[in-house]
């Protein structure tokens, strides 16, 4: 869970501000998101399937133009 401790003096925008950087930092809206409805064992398998597969041919793209 996500907390964020006021400060002395802080405004409340402020406060909202960083708990909202907290929160995507987290990365918990994302996980909500993915967990929203059931995903079968196989699905989940292809979708990191191709991740992985996209991840790679992008390396390979890189290095294919001289960047690191």
């Amino acid at each position: 869970m996500t907390r964020v401790v006021i400060e002395e003096g802080e405004s409340f925008d402020s406060l909202l501000r960083r708990f909202n950087k907290k929160v995507q930092s987290d990365r918990v809206l994302s996980e909500v998101r993915r967990r929203r409805f059931f995903e079968k064992p196989s699905v989940v398998r292809k979708r990191k399937r191709a991740a992985k597969l996209r991840k790679s041919r992008r390396q390979s793209m890189k290095e294919q133009r001289g960047y690191q």
